[in-house]
């Protein structure tokens, strides 16, 4: 009989360095980073992507904001929220379901949004800048394949 605790087992089995997923939130902690000391705390990255869907997507409802944006439907209201809090967004209810909130950017959003475009693009070379353009464009393409078999 071993004398090892089995959740000592485990934890020496289990190497941190054979998972992906370790590297990807690892990845997505420095993406954050970045975003923040280039944006400021003023804005998200998931607010920052809500005000482009909401830009591109006159008209869009949460429900579909949630979808296009990849953020849970439980917790995009408080993202809008906090935008419209902001006076970046607008909300009204739609005349086809009053159950559906329509998210509209404003004037001051679109200005929050044009102001931050500039520093998002710095946030984008600088997490890739370790990678050459090759390689970059590898890993671009990995990400896609890896989100589309997964979200389908």
């Amino acid at each position: 009989m071993s004398s090892a605790r089995p959740d000592v087992e485990l934890s020496v089995a289990l190497d941190m360095d054979a998972m992906p997923g370790h590297y990807i939130r690892r990845l997505q902690q420095v993406a954050v980073r970045l975003f923040s000391e280039e944006v400021g705390s003023e804005l998200t990255p998931v607010q920052f992507a809500a005000l482009v869907a909401i830009a591109q997507r006159s008209g869009l409802g949460q429900a579909d904001l949630a979808a296009q944006i990849g953020y849970d439907r439980a917790t995009i209201g408080g993202v809008i929220d906090r935008l419209e809090a902001k006076g970046w967004v607008s909300r009204t209810p739609s005349r086809e379901d009053r159950r559906q909130n329509i998210v509209a950017i404003t004037p001051a959003g679109e200005q929050a949004m044009a102001q931050a475009t500039a520093a998002v693009q710095r946030v984008q070379t600088r997490f890739l800048s370790p990678l050459d353009s090759d390689e970059q464009q590898v890993f671009e393409r990995l990400c896609r394949k890896l989100l589309g078999y997964h979200l389908g």
